[in-house]
C-alpha cells in the first residue's frame, strides 16, 4: 500500500514538473510574442516622433537659408547701422520663436545679433566654419547664458560672384521643442554622439548620459538610480527606478536620426505583455491540471474498482470454496445414505462367501484325511475364488466410501458402471429386477473422477429401484450411446417423473416417508457432479411408461498403452 502511494506521488510530482515546464514554455513564447507586438508599434511610435523633431527642426533651419538673402541681413555685413540691423534680426527672433539669430562675416565674427549683449565666439564651430565654406551647418550644445540646450543651423551667405562673404546662424531653444511632448506616451528621448540625452519627453532624464560602452543612463551628478538590463529573444529589457513616471520593466527600442546627428530612443512598459503571457501560461497550466486531475481521478476510480474487483474475486473463490466444501460434504453424505441403504445387501453379499468358505475349508479336511488331495484342491481353489470375490466387494465399498479431493482424470465408462452394478447388485436381486446392461464394446475414457462418477450412477440406479418398488413390470435397462454425443441412458419401467423441470432442484422428492425415503438432494448432487464433469444430466418420461434419464459425458484423449 505504501508502495502504491509512493509510486502515485512520484506521478503527481512529474506531472506537476511537466505542466510547470510547458507553462513556463507558453510565458516565454507568449511574452517574446507580446514584446514583438511592442516593438512593432514602439518602432512606428519613434520614427513618428523622430519625424516630428526634424519636421520642427528644418523649420529653423529654412529660416537660416531664408535669411542668407534677405537685404537687411546682406546690409548688416556692409557697415549698415547696428540698431537697423538687431531691429531686423529681433522681430525674426520674435516672429518665430527663435532663440537668436546671428549674422557673421567671412571671418567668423559677429557683425549683428537678435540679443543685445551677446557676445559669442563660433568660428572654432565646426557648424560654421562648414558654412562658411557654402555649406548649411548644424549642431547642439550649450547657449549661455540663455539656455544649456540649443540646437544650430547655419547657412551661408554667398557674393555676387558667388563667393562666400558671411553665414547667418539661426539659434533654437530646445526647451521649447520639447515642452509640448512633456509627459506624452510613451517616454522618448533623443541622445547625440556622446550619449547625452538632450531632448526628451520626460525632463527628469534630460543631460544624463549613457556610460562608454554600457547600456542605461547616468545623472550627470548625484548617486546613480538602479538600473538592470537583460535580453529575451533580441529584446533589450530596462529595469529602472527612475521616477514614477517611467515604466519600472520597460522594453528600449532605438532609431538612427542623421538628419539631426542624433539617436531616437524610446521605453516601452511591458507590463501588459507580461500579464497577458501569464494569463496564457496560467490557463494552459489550469488546462493540464484539469484535464490531469480528470485522469488521477479515472487512473484512482480504475485501481480502486480493480482492487475491489480483486476483493471480490477473493470474496468468490472463497466462498466457491465453501460451496466446493459443502458440495463434497453432501456427496459424502450421500454415498454414506446409499451404504446405509445397501448394508444388507452388502451383508448379504460377504455372508454367503464366508459361509461357503467355511463349508468348503471343513470339507477340505476331511477329504485331506480320506487320502482324497485333489478334491481338497478343487475346495480350496473355490475358497480363493471366494475370497476374491470378497476382495473386490471391500475394494468396492471403500473405493465408494472415500472423499475424493484429487483433480478430474480420465476414468474409464464401462469400469466405472460395472462397479456401479456391482455395488447395487444385491438390491437388484432382492427387488426382483431384470437388469439389461449393454456397454460398449471398447474403452470409453472420459472426463471425471472414479469415484463421483460412479455415485451418479448408483443413485441413478437406487432411484431406479424405488420407483419400480410397486410396479408389476420391473426392468432396467442400462445403455451406453457412443455416437457423436457420449450418453448413458437409464430407463426402468416405474410410474415416470410427475414433474421432470423440478426433478434436479434440492430437497424434491416424491418418496414417503421410510426406509427408502430421502431428503431429496441425491439428483441434485448428481446434477452438480455431472456438470463439474463438463457434463449434463437429464430426466424425462420414457415411450410406453417409465422414466429415462440421459447421462452425457466429455470424452478424454485416449491414453497410451491403456487396458482394457
Amino acid at each position: 500500500m505504501r508502495r502504491g502511494w509512493v509510486q502515485r506521488l512520484a506521478i503527481v510530482l512529474a506531472f506537476l514538473a511537466v505542466v510547470l515546464a510547458l507553462s513556463a514554455a507558453v510565458w516565454r513564447y507568449g511574452f517574446n510574442q507580446g514584446l514583438e507586438q511592442l516593438a512593432a508599434r514602439g518602432d512606428a511610435d519613434l520614427a513618428l516622433a523622430g519625424d516630428r523633431l526634424v519636421g520642427q527642426l528644418q523649420r529653423y533651419r529654412d529660416l537660416a537659408v531664408t535669411l542668407a538673402d534677405h537685404p537687411g541681413v546682406v546690409a548688416a555685413l556692409r557697415d549698415a547701422p547696428p540698431e537697423q540691423s538687431r531691429a531686423l534680426l529681433q522681430e525674426v527672433a520674435d516672429k518665430s520663436a527663435t532663440l537668436d539669430v546671428l549674422v557673421l562675416d567671412v571671418n567668423g565674427r559677429v557683425r549683428a545679433a537678435a540679443q543685445e549683449g551677446t557676445s559669442r565666439d563660433l568660428r572654432g564651430q565646426p557648424l560654421v566654419q562648414r558654412a562658411l565654406r557654402g555649406a548649411l551647418g548644424w549642431g547642439h550644445g550649450p547657449a549661455l547664458p540663455l539656455t544649456e540646450r540649443a540646437f544650430y543651423h547655419a547657412a551661408p551667405m554667398f557674393g555676387p560672384q558667388g563667393r562666400v562673404r558671411g553665414a547667418v546662424v539661426v539659434i533654437t531653444d530646445l526647451n521649447g521643442i520639447d515642452y509640448n511632448w512633456r509627459g506624452t506616451n510613451p517616454p522618448a528621448f533623443f541622445t547625440d554622439a556622446r550619449g547625452v540625452v538632450y531632448i526628451s519627453n520626460r525632463s527628469e532624464i534630460l543631460l544624463w548620459q549613457r556610460p562608454e560602452g554600457e547600456p542605461g543612463l547616468r545623472p550627470p551628478a548625484g548617486p546613480e538610480p538602479a538600473f538592470d538590463v537583460a535580453r529575451l529573444g533580441g529584446h533589450e529589457i530596462w529595469t529602472v527606478g527612475w521616477g514614477p513616471y517611467l515604466p519600472r520593466e520597460a522594453l528600449h527600442l532605438t532609431q538612427d536620426l542623421p538628419v539631426i546627428g542624433m539617436t531616437g530612443e524610446v521605453l516601452l512598459d511591458v507590463t501588459q505583455a507580461r500579464a497577458l503571457a501569464r494569463a496564457q501560461a496560467a490557463a494552459v497550466a489550469a488546462l493540464c491540471l484539469a484535464f490531469g486531475s480528470l485522469l488521477f481521478l479515472a487512473a484512482e476510480r480504475r485501481r480502486a474498482l480493480a482492487e475491489a474487483n480483486t476483493q471480490l474475486e477473493a470474496r468468490v473463490a472463497e466462498r466457491t470454496a465453501a460451496l466446493r466444501r459443502a458440495q463434497d460434504d453432501l456427496v459424502q453424505a450421500g454415498k454414506l445414505s446409499a451404504l446405509g441403504q445397501m448394508s444388507a445387501g452388502i451383508s448379504h453379499e460377504l455372508n454367503q462367501p464366508l459361509m461357503a468358505i467355511r463349508s468348503f475349508a471343513e470339507n477340505a479336511v476331511q477329504f485331506m484325511e480320506r487320502g482324497t488331495p485333489e478334491r481338497a484342491t478343487e475346495n480350496l481353489t473355490r475358497i480363493s475364488d471366494m475370497a476374491r470375490r470378497m476382495g473386490r466387494i471391500i475394494q468396492n465399498l471403500r473405493a465408494f466410501a472415500r472423499q475424493e479431493t484429487g483433480p478430474q482424470e480420465r476414468v474409464e465408462l464401462g469400469a466405472v458402471l460395472r462397479t456401479a452394478l456391482e455395488l447395487t447388485q444385491t438390491r437388484i436381486d432382492e427387488a426382483g429386477v431384470s437388469l439389461q446392461f449393454d456397454p460398449a464394446d471398447h474403452p470409453i475414457w472420459v472426463r471425471g473422477g472414479e469415484v463421483r462418477l460412479s455415485q451418479v450412477f448408483v443413485n441413478l440406479i437406487t432411484n431406479a429401484l424405488d420407483a419400480m418398488a410397486d410396479s408389476d413390470t420391473r426392468h432396467l435397462c442400462v445403455m451406453v450411446s457412443d455416437g457423436d454425443t457420449l450418453t448413458v441412458n437409464f430407463r426402468d419401467t416405474g410410474p415416470g417423473i410427475e414433474v421432470p423441470d423440478k426433478v434436479f432442484d434440492p430437497f424434491y422428492t416424491t418418496k414417503q416417508v421410510g426406509e427408502t425415503g430421502g431428503m431429496g438432494l441425491g439428483l441434485s448432487i448428481s446434477y452438480g457432479i455431472v456438470q463439474s464433469f463438463g457434463g449434463n444430466i437429464r430426466g424425462a418420461n420414457a415411450d410406453g411408461g417409465g422414466a429415462i434419464f440421459t447421462v452425457t459425458l466429455e470424452r478424454a484423449a485416449d491414453a497410451v498403452g491403456e487396458a482394457a
